[in-house]
């Protein structure tokens, strides 16, 4: 099996860890985060445009985010987009200056964004399992044509199962980091 082949599957494991940071940098844990309005996109110029090409999110206090919007016309677009959102953001607009206050989580609100984190990480995990059976499947298909020895395919085989268990190790860090960061008060 090529180098390439390896490094496709290295990178698709690796993209499936980086897809559940972005989807943990949306969840939100009651302290301000600039990733919180990350997935906000705004009704502007005729189409649908992400809120970081609009405005700068700034974190002047811990439970506090601020948007500074360039365009003085796209203000009340931003306010809409942000309370829209279904974050449960309720924003403030002075001037051009959108200021979003973080309320405090209840422990319900906690318990249940801890389960939303720990699906996204076994779908994470699933994916990474995912490349792992293609791999697996192409290794089987090289040796039945004949394409590399048995031998080979078994190194390989092994090589792609540390490549898995390393993965989802680094998957159930995040989300245990993830959960900790949740249930802080």
């Amino acid at each position: 099996m090529a180098d390439t082949d390896i490094d496709g599957i290295q990178r698709r494991m690796t993209g499936a860890l980086e897809v559940l940071k972005q989807e943990f940098a949306g969840l939100r844990t009651g302290r301000a985060s600039a990733n919180l309005l990350e997935p906000v996109s705004v009704d502007a110029y005729g189409s649908q445009m992400p809120l970081n090409q609009l405005a700068h999110v700034n974190v002047p206090e811990p439970r506090l985010l601020t948007v500074q919007v360039w365009d003085k016309g796209m203000v009340k677009a931003v306010e809409k987009a942000i309370q829209t959102s279904g974050l449960g953001l309720n924003p403030a607009v002075d001037g051009q200056l959108i200021r979003v206050p973080i309320p405090e989580l209840n422990e319900e609100r906690r318990q249940e964004l801890t389960k939303i984190a720990s699906k996204y990480a076994e779908q994470a995990r699933v994916a990474v399992r995912n490349v792992r059976r293609d791999g697996l499947e192409s290794l089987k298909k090289m040796e039945k044509d004949g394409e590399m020895s048995q031998d080979e395919q078994r190194a390989w085989s092994d090589e792609i199962q540390q490549m898995t268990d390393d993965m989802v190790a680094q998957i159930d860090e995040a989300a245990a980091a993830k959960e900790e960061e949740i249930l802080q008060v």
